[in-house]
């Protein structure tokens, strides 16, 4: 049977359907654009450095895999979408790990596959796959050009299209959204198209509309006990970083109000924050043979955090459990413990409580309770300090050295497995307040790299803390350091090479048969020839001690590398040995 005919069309119209295309979604707001090379996605490509001229910020790189992890960085520093951009094929299926990381962690991202015609589909033709299906379960909508090509559609249709794309990927809960584009051949414009498009868009003034999506605020559920002792358990921030002061304002103001203790996780964005309680230590208090109590009533704000001994301690809480998500409605109670939930958001929750429940000061019993964890909490800090002072390199105390060093105005990334743990159990509580990051969604060690370039080019200067397994997975991501140079961005990478997986030397399988092969994974690789070989600049240090001047050579790089060497069996007994030592310090 004959193939369909194709749509007539010609490499003009293709650019003008595309151009069209992100023309209206930079005129609802999108702002940057990341390019993986492609020859299906010409069109797109084009119309893309058409509209850098005026205004774009256009991010090219050659892996769709580490381009994407750029982009779900970009859209997470600011809670703005980016768009991606790829050709057809197994392009598209590199998207997958950070389309389900945006998913889970609620960031806005807009992928624009390019594709073949439906007419090619189904037939054996060259580099033609069911790519429609390829993120279907992750994405918040699926939206397609016309099946015969985009430059079949009319004008409306398509600013009609990117509007709809760019209204799903802000509606709570933010996430990805996926715009699949077939486009018919000939696909490559002449340069005498390209002129007088540059020329007629020099002219053209773009009127830009603002605004997310809401959705409307359920009723709000009954208060908790204001006069009762109680918790609040603050899991990762997953707002936009304008909505985090208001958040934290409410939460001080409640703190005021009931005398509550905050468990903050390190992602909470709360840590240090002025005149805020927080627990830091609650990993360690809550170690195996601790004798402290459940509390009477629960306030949960947010996702769970990662701490087991904190989830095992949340379900021993038989009182009432409230969570409190912002703006996301799915149902983010992975303990099955929560009695209420609530998706309003916290200050809107606080600002809805009768003035005169606002009111007051914190009860007898609230203050003897609070009293008591915020005593427990200063001497397990006070020990340790005393405790890491010994060890010098380790992880731990890396984390507690770090945390004070880095300037107050500089974000931190902290990558999956070790680093974020150590940071939430070791960092040091007189640490300055600062954005902290981590992709704790589907919690993968994919793309670390490539999203600390996206924040530290959306956000400001960075430091990344991540495992040795971790930055080597994600080896491309050191060819961002041109794009970081152009917007005169800061990323300054501390790698902590403890020769493999040390996230394992933490679990009782070490007598495994052959537990480096099959679980610690060791790579000959010397990391500084690595980053050398991408033109990156990096240094040995040899000590905590050497860490302040090792810093202070860094911040003056775009993109630089300190490795840091550590022992990760010693390290796995470290942690265990301050578990138990802070367990008999709280219980004493």
């Amino acid at each position: 049977m004959p193939l369909p005919s194709p749509h007539p069309c010609s490499a003009e119209a293709n650019l003008q359907a595309a151009l069209e295309l992100l023309l209206e979604l930079k005129r609802q707001g999108l702002s940057r654009l990341v390019l993986c090379p492609g020859s299906r996605s010409a069109p797109l490509a084009l119309a893309a450095g058409l509209l850098a001229e005026q205004g774009l910020d256009l991010f090219c790189g050659v892996d769709e895999r580490s381009a994407a992890f750029l982009a779900l960085g970009l859209s997470r520093g600011d809670g703005r979408p980016t768009a991606l951009v790829t050709t057809s094929g197994t392009a598209v299926a590199n998207l997958l790990p950070a389309v389900v990381e945006a998913d889970f962690g609620a960031i806005p991202l807009l992928v624009l596959s390019a594709d073949r015609p439906h007419r090619l589909k189904g037939c054996g033709a060259n580099q033609t796959v069911n790519q429609e299906t390829f993120l279907s379960t992750s994405c918040r909508r699926f939206l397609q050009g016309d099946p015969s090509g985009l430059a079949a559609m009319e004008r409306a249709a398509l600013r009609g299209l990117a509007q709809e794309a760019w209204s799903a990927a802000l509606v709570p809960p933010w996430g990805p959204v996926h715009c699949n584009l077939p486009f018919e051949e000939p696909l490559h414009a002449s340069g005498e198209s390209l002129i007088r498009l540059q020329s007629e868009l020099r002219s053209l003034v773009l009127e830009e509309v603002s605004g997310h999506g809401f959705i409307p605020e359920p009723e709000a559920p009954p208060p908790l006990d204001l006069d009762r002792p109680g918790v609040v358990v603050a899991g990762p921030w997953r707002g936009s970083a304008e909505a985090l002061p208001g958040f934290a304002t409410a939460l001080t103001r409640l703190q005021e109000r009931t005398g509550w203790p905050v468990f903050a996780d390190v992602l909470s964005g709360l840590r240090g924050w002025p005149g805020l309680k927080c627990i830091h230590s609650y990993d360690l208090l809550l170690a195996d043979g601790h004798r402290l109590p459940a509390s009477p009533q629960l306030l949960r704000l947010g996702p769970v955090p990662a701490s087991r001994r904190l989830q095992g301690w949340i379900q021993q809480c038989a009182g009432p459990q409230l969570l409190l998500t912002e703006q996301d409605p799915r149902n983010l109670d992975a303990l099955g413990s929560a009695t209420e939930r609530w998706s309003g958001g916290l200050e809107s929750w606080w600002h809805q409580l009768p003035e005169a429940r606002r009111q007051g000061h914190p009860s007898g019993d609230n203050q003897r309770w609070s009293t008591r964890w915020l005593a427990a909490e200063q001497q397990v800090q006070q020990r340790l300090d005393e405790e890491l002072d010994g060890f010098d390199p380790s992880e731990p105390a890396l984390a507690r050295c770090l945390s004070r060093l880095v300037p107050a105005h500089w974000g931190l990334m902290l990558a999956s497995s070790s680093p974020v743990r150590d940071w939430e159990s070791f960092s040091a509580p007189d640490a300055p307040c600062r954005q902290t990051y981590g992709f704790r969604g589907a919690s993968g060690i994919d793309g670390t790299l490539s999203m600390a370039a996206g924040l530290a080019c959306s956000t400001g200067p960075l430091l990344l803390v991540s495992g040795d397994l971790a930055l080597l997975h994600d080896a491309n991501g050191w060819l961002w350091h041109q794009q970081l140079r152009e917007r005169a961005a800061r990323l300054t990478v501390v790698m902590v090479d403890n020769g493999g997986g040390g996230i394992f030397e933490q679990l009782p399988i070490r007598p495994a048969l052959d537990f480096e092969r099959l679980f610690a994974m060791p790579q000959a690789l010397d990391p500084r020839r690595w980053a050398e070989g991408y033109g990156i600049p990096s240094r040995g240090v040899a000590s905590l001690a050497a860490l302040p001047e090792a810093l202070a050579w860094a911040q003056e790089q775009t993109l630089s590398l300190l490795v840091l060497r550590t022992d990760r069996q010693v390290d796995a007994q470290l942690r265990q040995a301050l578990r138990r030592t802070m367990v008999q310090l709280a219980t004493s």
